[in-house]
């Protein structure tokens, strides 16, 4: 029987081991994809518990705590930080097989040193410890970054954004590199005709630009995304539930949008002209300045309407969808392909049936450009855990080349979640070196050692093209 979570932890063959800790585990990380609060990395703030750390804004947990019967006042409440984890300390026993039992025990053991489980008995001792720990200089927001050897990451930001906090990192000189993200979303969800109003008049103001048309949206996003570059962003993200690519004229998006600024509703498929403009649009854009374009597919936002009126968004009231999108998302790559205006382009699901159909549709637009121009994102959000995670990197290497594979990120609002690189690493290996104890891949740790490396970090960094 195995120690729960030893340095064999989910390394099954003496082939994973050896890949893990002579290949992946001494590699740098390049965290592409995060939620992580620029101000705090401007500021290096500090956090006054284990608590303001771990469980604000963080609705995995929260989901996990509502599910064992956790009141919603020590979830998103006003309960204090301490009861708040004593709350969660209740509910990680209950967690077991769920990811969020690993995740748990990762972050408490690499960044704290703490190997004891965390349940209701050893709560206060853990949360006193981790706490007095975070309140040092030596667990900074940006200690706790180079302490996980990251090299950089990647923000989500919306165009309209002062991005402020970016340029003081930068201006600081601090040794991880902090870029944001172009993420255009709020420019065309008009689901809401009010909301999508008071946005684009805060658009129009930060990009000096009288929004009243379709050029005059393009010109404001175009100028953004200008500024975006300026800063040193090279990455925009769409989260979208399905792919857009209905065909429109200019005059066609102009009468949706003189519409929406009339304070006027709009119909379904008006709304889809709209996204599938907006998509096409961000993409030249995307394609002009050499950048990476992601889109993230299939969630089905916001279900529990009495919690999102009093809440608001991301509080852990979303699921995967089943809305199709093979067919749309070919009409939209093949559309920027003709014009030569296809960018860099990862594409992610939420739904695991959608493994094989994202495997094979980048296939279909590899042009021999760049290796691996075209990616099939590594497992997203109900997808990040180990089954997800292996679903991935299985249909990825059965349909195309795992090889270039441009690997884990976290999608995290936490500056502690950095050991899901570990975990995505870890599973990689195990993978890996259950073919090569089977027969199946060739015994060449040189060969099958150095695409570990690639995958961790090195493709992510070439995919890109930047210094880290």
């Amino acid at each position: 029987m195995k120690k729960f979570m030893d340095e064999e932890f989910l390394l099954q063959t003496e082939a994973a081991s050896k890949l893990y800790h002579e290949y992946a585990e001494k590699m740098p990380i390049f965290d592409y994809h995060c939620h992580l609060p620029p101000q705090q990395i401007a500021d290096d703030i500090n956090f006054d518990n284990i608590s303001q750390a771990w469980l604000a804004g963080d609705h995995y947990k929260w989901r996990g705590m509502r599910s064992n019967g956790v009141s919603e006042r020590f979830c998103t409440g006003d309960a204090s930080d301490e009861e708040k984890f004593m709350k969660w300390a209740e509910t990680v026993p209950q967690t077991l097989r769920n990811p969020l039992y690993h995740w748990t025990h990762l972050e408490l053991k690499r960044y704290f040193g703490i190997e004891e489980l965390l349940n209701p008995e050893s709560a206060k001792r853990i949360y006193n410890q981790s706490s007095e720990m975070l309140r040092s200089p030596e667990f900074s927001v940006r200690s706790l970054l180079k302490k996980s050897n990251v090299r950089g990451v990647c923000t989500t930001d919306d165009p309209a954004d002062s991005l402020e906090h970016h340029r003081k990192v930068a201006e600081d000189g601090f040794d991880v590199k902090v870029w944001p993200t172009f993420r255009p979303d709020a420019a065309m969800n008009a689901e809401n005709t009010s909301e999508w109003n008071a946005y684009i008049d805060r658009l129009s103001k930060a990009a000096d630009v009288d929004i009243k048309d379709f050029a005059s949206l393009v010109e404001a996003l175009k100028k953004r995304h200008d500024y975006f570059h300026e800063l040193g962003s090279r990455i925009s993200d769409h989260g979208i539930d399905t792919a857009y690519a209905d065909d429109y004229t200019d005059i066609e998006v102009d009468v949706v949008i003189k519409s929406l600024r009339a304070g006027k509703d709009i119909s379904t498929s008006e709304l889809s002209v709209l996204k599938s403009a907006v998509m096409v649009e961000c993409g030249r854009m995307d394609s002009d300045k050499g950048w990476v374009q992601q889109i993230h597919l299939g969630a089905l936002r916001n279900n529990n309407t009495r919690l999102f009126n009093s809440l608001g968004r991301d509080i852990g009231c979303d699921s995967i969808h089943d809305v199709g999108m093979a067919e749309a998302l070919s009409r939209f790559l093949d559309k920027l392909d003709q014009e030569e205006k296809l960018p860099k382009t990862i594409l992610y699901n939420l739904n695991p049936r959608d493994n094989e159909l994202l495997a094979t549709m980048i296939g279909n637009f590899q042009d021999g450009s760049v290796a691996g121009k075209m990616q099939f994102g590594s497992g997203w959000w109900f997808l990040d855990q180990k089954d997800g995670m292996e679903r991935q990197l299985n249909a990825l290497s059965l349909l195309g080349l795992l090889s270039r594979f441009v690997g884990m990120l976290t999608d995290s609002r936490s500056f502690l979640s950095f050991p899901r690189h570990e975990y995505f690493r870890r599973i990689l290996c195990d993978l890996l070196g259950r073919d090569i104890e089977n027969g199946e891949v060739p015994a060449d740790f040189e060969l099958v050692g150095g695409m570990v490396e690639d995958i961790c970090f090195n493709n992510v960094r070439d995919y890109f093209g930047v210094q880290l």
